[in-house]
């Protein structure tokens, strides 16, 4: 398309025109406005995306004779995050690496299945695995994005390639995309992801017909000096500072992008700045438009209507990513069509879709970065801790959010709305001595949460600083009606259905049923596998089935490091019908653990900076504190050989086909040793503790649990 700053609405017209000569549009775009019963046609299943089942087959009075149907193993052990779409009875799933299979979804049977042959070393690029959450269904097209930022159109039969289109060319940056298209009106719409790399957001769309880009829209503005591409980005750069450009500025489209079709716009939640850090990328402050914004475009020439920042000046990565969903209410005796949305700031917003009025936000958890939204002014009361500039301050929700990208659900009947939520603490510190890393993680917050090598105070503090929740929420009169308590955060993706049930697979291994208007639960099933993926509903034959993808991925799962239990050696897609009765096989045996090698030094100073500089560098992949889960390899249960070519590794990239990098641009021999003497602790501590009686463990996670308490208080005092 050329220079995107001469791209004018009468070059988009034309190909617009084409658009709707060449596609068979109309019938399409109804059908998943309206898609039948049996089917699950796009992301949130239809354009309203409320992820509600009109299925009812299976319900609350016979929940308990569900069974496994079938199962499919992918050709992965990584995360899945995907959606699942049926259509004429072929279930078209995506999974990591951007890989796309076609399943026969009654019997599960792989029909065909694509792989984009990403380069494993991209994976260094993506800020949060190598997920991929889903594919879109229009015309006889399976679209789809990958990790290497490609869009690609299969042929739906045959999975061959129709199209295919790089959505980066050009751009500066270490771009990815792991969010689901959306397609409507003979378009499909796509973000990216790569704020903590370093880049300028935007969302763009493409001809379902023949891949030719139509609009771009940036969600950032660029270097003044190279003018501005309109007048929404002319705006925005009044709300900055400094040379914002030269770091990206952020705001990347990453995951939910909404097709209005009441108004014909699309609504997009852009994410975060780069870096986090206001201070450093803004330095004498400012809004910065739009990050951390709901954006309405024209859906067809990608024009700025309106927007609503919910976080004005985001320090915190709290991004506007996370799921919309349309809605009618009655407000004040007046129909409004509004949209609803939980993002990470932890509050649920109610927003008109005509205007981008803020009706009313409210705490859906625990929230001290502030106390409310002004009526008048309609921005955020902050608190005094909302600053850390002058010192750490203990806050929630943590970067992870109060929600993250997992789907919500809403149930007509009950009114709720069902929110995988998580209550969890972060401490956000300045980073005095930040540089800018090119293609690596730039946030400008410390990253060491704590400094501590002792292991079970780490567990334990990993365990006190977070909870996950099911929340039902009464979105009438912004009240929470139920929740229930999960393991840990990072569960699954919501599913709400006509037979009174609401579906969520959990990080206890579990996909669990529970009943819409009490929450009491009403079934389960052990997977074998933590779940973060959504459930979906569809019916062949007059047989209705529950799928969901079983494999945990994203930031927390890869980054958590939260202990992994027993798992499957490749991760599946699982189908569930009424008195079904398939099998898993049992589990792989547990590798039993070896002795490592001995630290080469206990210098106190080294292994701070190791554990400093694997904050920075590692935890991404590997895990916080060096507890991997179980999908990359766990460093503290390396076979000897990996730790004797450590440099080659860690330096030179000897396993970059594997998907792991050299990082000698930014890390020097010295570095390397000081990580590897932080690992190799770590190692001996793990061994160690599998060593000792399992009463005395016991007793020492008590305690410890009750440290964690204490250090928790003092922190949330002293803020």
């Amino acid at each position: 398309m050329g220079d995107l700053r001469k791209h004018k609405t009468p070059a988009a017209a034309l190909i617009i025109g084409l658009v709707i000569a060449c596609a068979s549009w109309g019938q399409t775009s109804d059908e998943i406005a309206n898609p039948d019963p049996t089917e699950w046609l796009s992301y949130g299943r239809d354009y309203q995306e409320q992820r509600y089942s009109p299925l009812a087959q299976i319900k609350t009075d016979n929940v308990q004779d569900l069974g496994l149907a079938w199962f499919m193993d992918t050709d992965s052990n990584r995360g899945l995050e995907a959606t699942p779409l049926v259509a004429d009875g072929v279930m078209y799933v995506s999974g990591s690496w951007s890989v796309v299979y076609a399943l026969d979804a009654k019997t599960g049977e792989r029909l065909w299945s694509f792989d984009p042959e990403v380069d494993k070393a991209y994976g260094k690029r993506a800020c949060c695995d190598v997920v991929n959450r889903g594919v879109a269904l229009y015309d006889d097209k399976v679209i789809f994005g990958t990790l290497d930022g490609r869009l690609i159109a299969l042929d739906k039969e045959t999975g061959a390639i129709v199209w295919s289109v790089s959505t980066i060319a050009g751009e500066q940056g270490s771009y990815s995309i792991t969010g689901a298209p959306r397609a409507a009106n003979g378009f499909v719409y796509i973000g990216n992801g790569g704020a903590e790399y370093g880049v300028r957001g935007f969302v763009s769309a493409y001809s379902v017909a023949t891949g030719e880009l139509v609009w771009r829209f940036y969600t950032v503005p660029g270097n003044p000096e190279l003018g501005f591409e309109n007048d929404a980005m002319k705006v925005a750069a009044q709300t900055w500072t400094g040379e914002w450009w030269s770091q990206g500025g952020g705001g990347t489209v990453w995951d939910s992008i909404v097709y209005d079709q009441e108004f014909d716009q699309v609504l997009i939640g852009v994410g975060n700045g780069s870096p986090w850090n206001r201070r450093v990328r803004s330095p004498e402050g400012g809004d910065n438009l739009y990050l951390s914004s709901v954006v309405a475009l024209d859906a067809v020439t990608g024009e700025y209507r309106w927007h609503f920042q919910e976080t004005p000046g985001d320090s915190w990565d709290y991004t506007a990513t996370q799921h919309i969903m349309l809605a009618d209410m009655e407000i004040d005796g007046l129909n409004r069509k509004v949209l609803w949305h939980a993002p990470k700031n932890g509050f649920f917003f109610i927003i008109d879709r005509a205007s981008g009025e803020l009706i009313s936000a409210e705490p859906y958890v625990k929230v001290t970065w502030a106390t409310g939204y002004d009526p008048v002014t309609k921005r955020p009361i902050e608190t005094d801790n909302a600053d850390y500039s002058q010192g750490p301050q203990l806050q929630w929700p943590s970067p992870m959010g109060g929600h993250n990208w997992q789907p919500m659900a809403h149930h007509p009947d009950t009114g709720l709305v069902y929110i995988p939520i998580h209550e969890m603490a972060y401490q956000y510190a300045d980073e005095p001595t930040y540089r800018v890393n090119p293609g690596h993680w730039n946030t400008a917050v410390e990253t060491d949460q704590g400094g501590f090598n002792n292991a079970l105070l780490m567990e334990a503090l990993q365990a006190r600083a977070g909870q996950g929740y099911l929340l039902a929420w009464d979105p009438v009169i912004q009240s929470e009606r139920w929740r229930i308590p999960l393991p840990t955060i990072w569960n699954g993706g919501v599913l709400a259905t006509a037979g009174g049930l609401v579906i969520q697979g959990n990080s206890a291994a579990e996909l669990a049923i529970y009943d819409a208007a009490s929450g009491a639960k009403l079934w389960s099933y052990d997977t074998q596998e933590r779940i973060v993926a959504p459930p979906v509903a569809y019916s062949i034959d007059g047989e209705q089935y529950i799928a969901v993808a079983v494999s945990w991925g994203g930031a927390v799962a890869l980054a958590g490091g939260i202990p992994p239990g027993p798992k499957p050696e490749r991760a599946r897609i699982m189908a569930f019908k009424l008195g079904a009765g398939a099998v898993l096989p049992p589990l792989p045996e547990a590798r039993a653990l070896t002795q490592p090698p001995e630290p080469w030094t206990q210098d106190a100073q080294v292994l701070d900076q190791g554990r400093t500089l694997y904050m920075d560098f590692c935890l991404p992949c590997h895990g916080n504190g060096v507890v991997g889960n179980g999908s990359v390899p766990d460093l503290r249960h390396l076979p000897s050989g990996f730790y004797e070519a450590w440099d080659a590794i860690v330096l030179d990239g000897a396993l970059v086909k594997a998907g792991m990098v050299g990082f000698s641009d930014v890390l020097s021999p010295d570095d390397s040793a000081a990580i590897k003497a932080y690992v190799l602790t770590r190692a001996q501590q793990d061994w160690e503790l599998s060593q000792q009686a399992s009463w005395w463990v016991a007793t020492k996670k008590w305690f410890y649990d009750k440290v964690a308490v204490v250090l928790l208080w003092l922190a949330e005092l002293a803020s």
